[in-house]
């Protein structure tokens, strides 16, 4: 099986902050922020909520730290997505894709 299959299903949480990271490094109050406006306010990230899943996607290989941010960014320490965050991103994306098609085909009764 694929590496980045048997880290799936990723938590909605996982999965936003993967995102997040695809368009650039981001700090974690910048994270918090797209989050909330990417799931329309549905998912609002705390910050014992956020630093814990950093932590956890730091040590799965999926995220690391990105050399800093100038001015007064400076002290934000700024993550960004891994090549491995990228590959279990795009699983991640074709089991949701999969999901969909199968729940549109009951719904519509149709091949």
């Amino acid at each position: 099986m694929d590496k980045s299959k048997q880290m799936l299903p990723l938590t909605e949480a996982f999965y936003y902050i993967l995102v997040t990271l695809c368009a650039e490094p981001s700090h974690g109050y910048g994270m918090m922020q797209e989050v909330d406006r990417m799931s329309g306010g549905r998912l609002k990230l705390g910050a014992g909520t956020l630093y814990t899943a950093l932590s956890t996607l730091q040590g799965k290989g999926l995220i690391e730290p990105y050399p800093g941010a100038e001015g007064a960014d400076a002290r934000r320490k700024l993550y960004a997505i891994t090549a491995d965050g990228r590959a279990v991103l795009a699983a991640e994306v074709e089991r949701l894709a999969e999901l969909l098609a199968a729940g549109r085909h009951a719904l519509n009764g149709r091949d």
